[in-house]
């Protein structure tokens, strides 16, 4: 008489179905406003945010100061980050600057530091990061924004980096698929300090419509979470009176 073994061939056995914790969770621009929202909701969900910013985080969570535009430090810090930890299992990419005004009116160099911070920035964190990526089968969230869909006058800087980070990030879907999750954030216009210090022209007036950052750090979690074979490509989050939003 032969019997069937029940102990299943971990080779060949589906991987694990239904929501997932976020896990070790990097987060560049992790100190403020959107970044340190969504590393507040990583460590609500049950993950562990690593921060990665200039300033420290406010929420007690570990950080690791870099400046993002610095993309071999930046490769390094990804990289000796993951390491201790073991590996990750998440990346967002939240990390942004803007330089508003007329293409013949912001510093050259000015100008180039916005691309540097949001694109390239964008670039070397998920470089650095893949490989620790590809071992779990993790995910990445970089974060455009609405302005990566359609430009406006006096943001030719912050307009030409966001178009380049959903590019990059459609391109990164395509070559990473069915080893990583990736997923473009595209919000619109929210309550942080992202606007404080510019000239009036060029800050939300008293009656704008802003989202606040905590709604759309859950959303990132959600994408974070998904199981893997499931994929969150795109997420377009804006308040519902949004303007640059279509």
């Amino acid at each position: 008489m032969t019997t069937t073994s029940t102990v299943p061939d971990l080779a060949t056995a589906p991987e694990p179905r239904g929501p997932r914790t976020p896990g070790r969770t990097l987060i560049t621009g992790g100190a403020s406003g959107l970044g340190a929202a969504i590393a507040d909701a990583v460590a609500a969900a049950g993950g562990r945010p690593i921060v990665l910013d200039l300033a420290e985080s406010r929420g007690g969570h570990e950080s690791h100061a870099v400046d993002v535009s610095s993309t071999r430090e930046l490769e390094r810090i990804v990289d000796e980050v993951a390491q201790a930890h073991g590996g990750l299992d998440s990346v967002v990419t939240a990390a942004g600057i803007d330089r508003p005004g007329p293409l013949d009116g912001v510093d050259a160099a000015e100008w180039e530091r916005v691309i540097a911070v949001n694109l390239l920035g964008t670039a070397a964190t998920v470089r650095a990061a893949l490989p620790h990526l590809v071992a779990t089968r993790g995910r990445v969230v970089t974060v455009a924004s609405t302005l990566a869909l359609r430009g406006a006058g006096d943001a030719t800087a912050y307009a030409a980096s966001k178009f380049g980070v959903r590019g990059f990030t459609q391109a990164l879907a395509a070559e990473t698929a069915g080893r990583v999750g990736v997923t473009g954030l595209i919000p619109g216009g929210m309550r942080t300090p992202f606007f404080d210090g510019r000239d009036e022209q060029y800050r939300p007036g008293p009656d704008a419509s802003l989202n606040d950052p905590a709604d759309v750090a859950a959303t990132v979690v959600f994408a974070l979470s998904q199981p893997p074979g499931c994929e969150v490509r795109e997420l377009l989050v804006c308040s519902s009176g949004e303007t640059s939003w279509p």
